[in-house]
């Protein structure tokens, strides 16, 4: 036999022994596979599917149409809780054959999930029990069956329904997201995240979430990657009218109706350091930010302390930094209601323009710069207001200084808070009002400057809110200065807080001081 007739052979045994292996292989990984998902499972879940292929020459693996569900749902059938889904298709690639015949883990490069389904029953209506509940009941199974480096999932949808009355807590559809470089460990699985990644990118849409009986939220879409994040049309919303709302409150409390066309979250990092959550953003910007605040008078008061805002940043329990907020092209509108039959009286503030620097919490600070806001808007739909605003988060007293003005304020659009919360009404014009007050949390002090024009005040009968009590306008009109004589004038202010009022109140109060001096 001649030397080519030798090697000819040899390449071809060596060939054909290649493809029985490959097939002996296959074979073998296609029924040791179901063994693994199956019988081998030690998760609390049972794994179905309609069909399954494995590549040796590529090391993929392809399931069709899988199907999870408790294994404990056999036992009662009639209700369900826990994780439910369905997934159009998973494929594994560039697995592991040593780790999948001697370990009984699919280790490998990447996994990408196609449509997945999940629905999460729940008995109660919290989104979570508690932080480890997705480490132990989606973290840790996944990893006793699939590890993997990278995580890449297409058109996904989550629900959590709270069983009680089969409606969601929380809802998302169309999720895109992007998992590369993950590390699960023992010691990640302790952790608040129990994975580390080097790299993330989510994309949704159609959030919905409902935090507790008074309110929805609601998301049209959310981008994020390592260092940013973008929101478009956030809102926060009542659930219910005003009346039922107040009539459900033990006690006062602000009605808050939100809604955002975007924000813009960039340079950001966050996570956990010693089990400590940590935010920090070079900056975040919202633009049409438009915000209604009410307050119902009916409850009986909320007499607890209301801290200023040096307090609340100093006191939070983690380190947040923003070092530029920029509220954009906005709208502003707080109205408050001594009872139902009058309405309410409201204050707008449109156009509303806002940046703050150096925003942040005092946890862990020894030092920090003053937080510096700046506010330009339109009061009451006719006059420009600016306002300056600072304090410093570690300051103990609660310092502030705040100042302002306000130009060619017709003083009839107050009609809109003045005539349904103080029975009456005002004409005239404040050319220019001015106020610089400092303050802490136990008084203000400052100054207020007024030029004024023909200020007259009309007053409504209690009883008849629509008729004028004409000798009482009559004797407040003899005591008001009726203009300022083309000088304004000006007064000393000092007033005590109110502990139990907020510090809007607290700011009102010494502009109102202000001017009962100024003009009576």
């Amino acid at each position: 036999m001649s030397i080519y007739k030798k090697i000819a052979i040899g390449v071809i045994s060596i060939f054909v022994f290649v493809l029985l292996i490959n097939f002996g292989l296959n074979y073998w990984i296609k029924k040791q596979l179901p063994i693994i998902i199956e019988e081998k499972n030690k998760t609390a879940y049972h794994i179905n599917y309609e069909k399954i292929e494995v590549s040796l020459w590529s090391r993929n693996i392809y399931a069709q149409t899988l199907l999870v569900h408790p294994k404990n749902q056999l036992e009662n059938t009639r209700i369900k809780t826990g994780i439910y889904s369905k997934i159009e298709s998973i494929t594994i690639k560039h697995f592991n054959i040593w780790d999948l015949a001697f370990r009984d883990v699919i280790q490998a490069e990447s996994i990408i999930i196609n449509k997945p389904r999940v629905i999460l029953y729940k008995k109660n209506d919290k989104l979570l029990n508690n932080s480890k509940s997705i480490r132990t009941e989606i973290i840790e199974p996944f990893r006793k069956v699939v590890a993997v480096s990278n995580i890449y999932l297409n058109d996904g949808s989550i629900d959590v329904v709270y069983l009680k009355n089969n409606k969601p807590i929380f809802s998302v559809k169309n999720i895109l997201l992007k998992l590369e470089g993950i590390l699960i460990t023992d010691a990640t699985l302790k952790e608040k995240i129990p994975m580390h990644f080097e790299k993330y990118v989510l994309v949704c849409d159609s959030l919905y979430y409902k935090p507790n009986h008074f309110y929805r939220m609601d998301v049209s879409k959310i981008s994020t990657e390592n260092n940013f994040l973008k929101v478009k049309n956030f809102s926060m919303l009542p659930e219910y009218n005003r009346k039922t709302f107040v009539q459900k409150l033990e006690k006062e409390k602000d009605i808050y109706t939100v809604k955002v066309d975007s924000v813009h979250i960039n340079k950001m990092d966050w996570g956990f350091k010693n089990d400590r959550f940590f935010f920090k953003a070079n900056s975040v910007v919202m633009n049409h930010f438009d915000a209604n605040i009410y307050r119902g008078k009916m409850p009986k008061d909320d007499l607890s302390k209301k801290y200023l805002y040096n307090h609340l940043l100093r006191n939070l329990k983690f380190p947040l930094q923003i070092d530029t907020l920029q509220v954009l092209k906005s709208k502003l509108v707080y109205e408050e209601e001594m009872d139902f039959s009058k309405g309410p009286g409201k204050l707008n503030f449109d156009h509303f323009n806002l940046q703050a620097t150096n925003l942040r919490s005092g946890f862990g600070l020894k030092k920090t710069a003053d937080v510096k806001i700046k506010i330009n808007c339109q009061f009451m739909k006719t006059s420009p207001l600016d306002v300056d605003w600072s304090f410093n988060v570690l300051d103990q007293k609660d310092s502030f200084h705040i100042q302002g003005v306000i130009s060619n304020f017709d003083v009839n659009a107050m009609g809109q808070f003045s005539k349904p919360y103080m029975n009456a009404s005002f004409t005239g014009v404040f050319n220019k009002y001015r106020f610089n007050f400092y303050g802490n949390d136990n008084i203000s002090k400052g100054n207020a400057s007024l030029d004024y024009d023909d200020l007259k005040v009309k007053l409504f009968k209690k009883k008849n809110p629509e008729k004028e009590a004409k000798l009482k306008s009559a004797i407040v009109n003899l005591l008001v200065k009726n203009d300022s004589k083309e000088k304004a004038k000006t007064a000393d202010v000092e007033l005590e807080r109110i502990q139990e009022k907020s510090f809007y109140n607290f700011l009102w109060r010494s502009i109102a001081e202000s001017l009962k001096k100024i003009l009576i």
